[in-house]
């Protein structure tokens, strides 16, 4: 599925991210304002490779330069777990929709695949962002060391038929 909408005046079209992309994401995650401090070190080595691109439901919100696309926020939601895996905004870009604009075609994927909900194991900074699209708490992930060396708030987003 793609899409294009403007929210909040900037046109964007969200599509399915391909191999090449690999990288703008990787850079998209690692510059992360939300992972500075403490948060740190689990993105300091992360990669979007692009065998994961391939292998689960990735997309990209982008907008048109003149030469390429430039990737602003991206989701990825893995069908067979029945979660959202990861989902970034550019922090120049937050603010402005983005978020919800991929929030809302997550749903869409997930409804088109017959999933009734998503669940989500959010960075603690994310939660309120996460609750106000329309997700619940139901839980708390335990801290995962090395990687993650703090509990994380679980949430679930319900999808309701079209």
């Amino acid at each position: 599925m793609k899409s294009s909408i403007t929210p909040r005046g900037w046109p964007i079209t969200v599509r399915r991210a391909v191999a090449r992309d690999a990288r703008r994401l990787t850079r998209l995650v690692r510059g992360s304002r939300a992972y500075e401090g403490q948060y740190a070190g689990m993105v300091v080595d992360y990669r979007v490779r692009p065998d994961y691109i391939e292998a689960h439901r990735v997309f990209v919100a982008v907008t048109d330069t003149e030469s390429e696309d430039r990737v602003i926020g991206f989701y990825s939601l893995l069908l067979a777990s029945e979660e959202l895996d990861l989902l970034f905004v550019a922090d120049e870009a937050q603010g402005r929709g983005i978020g919800r604009l991929l929030v809302a075609h997550m749903e869409s994927e997930a409804r088109a695949a017959g999933l009734d909900r998503v669940r989500v194991v959010s960075h603690p900074p994310a939660e309120g962002f996460y609750r106000g699209v329309g997700a619940v708490r139901t839980g708390t992930a335990p801290a995962n060391p090395p990687a993650v060396g703090w509990e994380r708030p679980e949430l679930e987003f319900l999808i309701r038929p079209a």
